[in-house]
């Protein structure tokens, strides 16, 4: 079986955590998920946000790179308008070398309209800003003097890995998809329907055709010995990521795999986060085309310990079943 961790470090009010326990958490567990094969960690970025989303995904990489050995790392998404290019490169640069080219990104132009009044940044210049930065990191990561903004420019140190990490855009709209299919190494949609465009895009640059999306149901799974119990005690952190996601969506009409809940009974008829035992993640799994799960422990603030439970059983239980 294949793994993968993701983290997004929301830390509301009544995960009576701190951010600081809640970032050495995420170390501890992204040396755990190494020792044990995990294939992916990514980390996501967004700013202002009342409980505390990671705002600085490019640092928490470093911290988690130098903790780890093997397993690679996906920025999902960085924000390009948020960024200086040229600053970011070398930031990227930096990452690469620290992580000995383990690092992958997905960058995106945002959508959430607080974030941008913060940054004083029109929405308009999203498509823009975006193209510059795809723009600017691969002749950045090219290691040569380049052209940029009217003059010539040369980062130093080069990439550790030959071109650099690679770069894919994220996105919900026509738009995003085809500027993938021009400037970008890939493409990761928001949501499945988009990717026609991309994939329309591709063929008509003269590529090859790139295949059905590659991208499945947004899910979250936990795991706990009672599904029940655990349920009544994660639940209310499936609640807040979802409704956190969902005000995001509905105030800024983005398209998004997220709605808000009413509570976490209806949230649980979704089947969008289900707590499982170990046994009923394993038929699952075994009767798949493809082993594979991903694994979201601190979702929505949960609890370290709560988290810790469920990666220990995951451990324990579903590992070596298929080992």
């Amino acid at each position: 079986m294949l793994f993968a961790l993701r983290f997004d470090f929301r830390n509301p009010d009544l995960a009576g955590t701190t951010m600081a326990d809640r970032y050495a958490a995420a170390l501890d567990m992204a040396e755990w998920a190494d020792q044990l094969g995990c294939v992916t960690i990514a980390v996501s970025e967004h700013h202002g946000s009342p409980d505390g989303y990671l705002p600085s995904p490019i640092p928490m990489l470093a911290a988690m790179a130098a903790r780890t050995t093997k397993v690679r790392f996906r920025i999902a998404a960085l924000i390009a308008p948020f960024h200086d290019p040229l600053r970011l490169a070398e930031d990227l640069i930096f990452l690469d070398n620290i992580s000995k080219g383990r690092v992958d990104l997905i960058v995106a132009g945002g959508y959430v309209r607080e974030e941008f009044a913060m940054f004083d940044i029109p929405m308009s210049e999203r498509g823009r800003r975006v193209t510059e930065t795809v723009t600017t990191l691969k002749a950045a990561f090219s290691g040569e003097p380049f052209e940029y903004r009217g003059r010539t420019v040369h980062l130093t140190p080069g990439p550790f890995r030959p071109g650099g990490p690679q770069i894919s855009l994220g996105g919900s709209s026509e738009p995003a998809a085809r500027r993938a299919a021009r400037i970008a190494d890939g493409f990761v949609p928001s949501v499945p329907e988009v990717w026609e465009f991309y994939r329309d895009e591709v063929q008509k640059l003269g590529r090859p055709d790139p295949g059905p999306s590659p991208i499945g149901p947004n899910q979250v799974i936990a795991l706990a010995e009672d599904a029940d119990e655990g349920w009544k005690r994660m639940s209310p952190f499936f609640l807040h990521e979802t409704n956190a996601y969902g005000v995001w969506q509905a105030q800024n009409n983005a398209a998004s795999p997220y709605r808000t809940a009413v509570d976490a009974d209806h949230l649980r008829t979704t089947g969008q986060y289900r707590v499982l035992t170990p046994e009923q993640l394993v038929a699952e799994q075994k009767a798949a085309s493809f082993a594979f799960t991903q694994l979201h422990p601190l979702c929505g603030g949960m609890p370290p310990e709560s988290a810790w439970d469920s990666l220990r059983l995951f451990e324990r239980e579903v590992l070596p079943a298929f080992r």
